[in-house]
This record gives C-alpha cells, structure tokens and sequence, in this order.
C-alpha cells in the first residue's frame, strides 16, 4: 500500500511538473505588463548623460553589448561609458561605488539577477539612475519592470531614453546558529525558503545552460515528494506563530518567467513587502496550488496564504535553504527582511496606455496582517 502510495505521489508531481511547463512554454511569447506602480514613470531629461556600465565578462552576450552601449553613447554625441568588468570577488557593487564616484548620471547592469542585485545595492538612495541589459537565465526584474526582457537592443534605448521611476528594495538578514554566520543583502523581486530554495540551488548548470530557467522545471519535480518544515514567523513585530510549510516566500513583486504571477498584488513600490506561505502536503494540495497559480484562479485556497507587511522575520529548529532573486544564498536558522521603500531610481518604459493608474493611498493596508487572522485574498 505504502509504495503504490509513493509511487501515485511521484506520477503526480511529475504531471503537476509537466502541466507547469506546458503552460510556461505556451505563455513563453506573450507581452509582458509592468508590476503596477504607485507613481507613474516620469521621462528622462534631455542633455547629455556621463554613462557607466557595469558587467559581467563571462556572460556570452557581454562583448555584444559593451559594442552596443558604446556606440549608442558615441551616437548622441556623450563621453564614452565608464566601463568596468565584475569579478568572482566583486560581482559589482564596487564597480558601482567607482561609477558614483566618477559622477555617473546612469549606471548599466548587464549580467544577470545577481549583477543587478550587486549593482542596486551601491545605487540605493543615490541620485544616479540604474539601468538594465538582461544577459542571464531569469532576468526577474527586467521582467517586473515591464523591459523586453529578450530584447537587449530595446532595453539599451530605454536605459539611456527613457522614463525613470522609484521603486523599492527588500534588505534580509540571514543568520545561522549552527555555523555563526550572519549576513546582509538587499534583494529586488523575491527571497524564499525551503522548496523553491531548494529549487533554485539544486537545477542543474548544464540544463540551464542549454534551456535557461525551464531547468528549474526538472529540479522542482525531484523536489515535490519532500516534507513540510516548521517554522516560526512574526510580521511586523506581531507575536510570533507556528507554520507548518514547503515554503516562505517574501515578495517586493511577484511576476516569474512564463508569464506566472505569483503574487498579483504585489506592488514594487507601494512601502510593503508580500509574504506567501505554502503548505501543500499531498496530492491535492499540489494540484490547488497550480490551479491558483498556473490558471490565475480568483478564490482562495488553504494551501496559499498572503499576508502584507514591512518586516518579516522567521525562525527555523534546522537550518533551511534560502533564495534570493533566484539565487542560492545558503541555509539558516533565522531571517529578517524589511523593505527599503523607494530605494531605487531605474530606468523603464513609459506608462502604457489604458493601464491602471496609481493605487489609492486608502487600497494599501496600514500594517501587516497577523499570521493569526484570517489571510487576505488576492485577486489574481
């Protein structure tokens, strides 16, 4: 009974893992929207710019687009870029320092999700505006921000010509007590632990070399069968509560690659983090959940829980695995992230017509929802 058991909840993950990529891959040329916005983008200034461009060698495209960036600046008639290369020591945010200092008015990340993050974190609450190359597998906040994440030639024109707007940024602090070490990022998109850490650090280098971010897709079917892990979590200094769960996820947006919105609430610039907790234990949980997920569907589920906060912090008995923006950031036993409200200045198109405006001061909570109450339901 045991191994038919096992054996049905295996060929179940792998049809849910399946469905998953079916529906990725159909949804693989649709038009992207930005993560709605509280302030609309503002154009940029007309004037010559002092350029710098911060990237990543080992990426194929890079000498392309060094070219690129280097002609389009000769082209209007500006100083050529500032160019410096990142480095296994320093993936950029020195790089970042040195723009600043030589006074960039825009500085370029070309590389991907952990050059941005590098690149941001020397930009924050500086007046210098960060601009995007997607070079890499997930490029999740190119994506976010509404950029023609396949585009490079496209992304370049808005970097130097075109709006400009603030958004926010999430800092964690990852700790733990088995090892003693503690440590700081900031992040753009979204942290997690557990499943989708485990995810993320286990896809193998060789599938996403030849099929990008579809390799997650193997790696998140090896990973279904595992246990739920409990966790303790306070939002926003609200006491602490116990979760059993795969996952934790905390969210400054919440579009991935495929077209899935994983949080459709989430606002990049709206002061608030979005924290999603799944508990799936079964079959049928799994399924929910790719229904919510995958078909956008409106009602709720107790598999899925959404909360809102400024703070979120959580502590594990073992240590868990963690992501940040896709990439493996190591086990702990404890975290805090807070978000970082209006952090960032970066470059991204203009608004597109016949979208949503700006959300009402009122539709924002003014704290976090307690882990006890009731979760708000998302419209998806």
């Amino acid at each position: 009974m045991r191994r038919k058991l096992l054996a049905g909840t295996a060929a179940a993950s792998a049809a849910v893992a399946s469905i998953q990529s079916y529906w990725s891959v159909r949804r693989l040329h649709q038009t992207r929207t930005p993560t709605a916005s509280v302030n609309e983008p503002v154009p940029v200034g007309g004037g010559p710019q002092r350029v710098a461009l911060i990237l990543n060698p080992i990426k194929l495209q890079a000498a392309a687009a060094r070219a690129l960036v280097e002609q389009a600046c000769s082209d209007a008639g500006w100083i050529p870029p500032l160019v410096l290369e990142t480095t296994i020591e320093d993936p950029g945010t020195g790089q970042a320092e040195q723009a600043l200092a030589a006074g960039a008015d825009l500085v370029i990340a070309a590389g991907g999700d952990g050059t941005v993050r590098a690149v941001a974190q020397a930009l924050a609450h500086r007046p210098a505006a960060l601009g995007l190359l997607p070079l890499g597998t997930g490029n999740l906040l190119v994506r976010n921000l509404g950029l023609p994440y396949n585009d490079v030639v496209g992304c370049l024109r808005l970097a130097l010509h075109g709006c400009e707007r603030r958004i926010d940024m999430a800092r964690i602090t990852l700790r733990n007590d088995h090892t003693a070490m503690t440590s700081e990022y900031p992040f753009l998109v979204m942290g997690g632990i557990g499943f989708d850490a485990s995810v993320m650090a286990d896809a193998k280098t060789d599938l996403k070399e030849k099929y990008g971010w579809l390799a997650y897709s193997e790696a998140g079917m090896r990973h279904l069968p595992g246990r739920r892990r409990r966790i303790t979590i306070s939002l926003d200094g609200e006491p602490p509560q116990t979760r059993k769960v795969r996952s934790l996820l905390v969210a400054n947006c919440g579009k991935l690659p495929a077209g899935v919105d994983f949080v459709p609430a989430a606002r990049i610039d709206d002061g608030f983090l979005d924290v999603v907790v799944l508990s799936p234990r079964s079959l049928i949980g799994w399924t929910m959940m790719a229904a919510k997920i995958l078909l956008r569907h409106r009602g709720g589920t107790p598999v899925i829980s959404y909360y809102r906060a400024r703070e979120v912090s959580v502590w594990s008995g073992e240590p868990i695995a963690t992501q940040l923006d896709g990439d493996a950031s190591g086990s702990i036993t404890s975290m805090t992230a807070r978000v970082d409200p209006g952090a960032l200045l970066v470059r991204v198109p203009p608004p597109v017509p016949g979208a949503s405006g700006p959300v009402p001061v009122m539709a924002r909570p003014a704290r976090s929802v307690p882990v006890t109450a009731r979760p708000t339901r998302r419209r998806g």
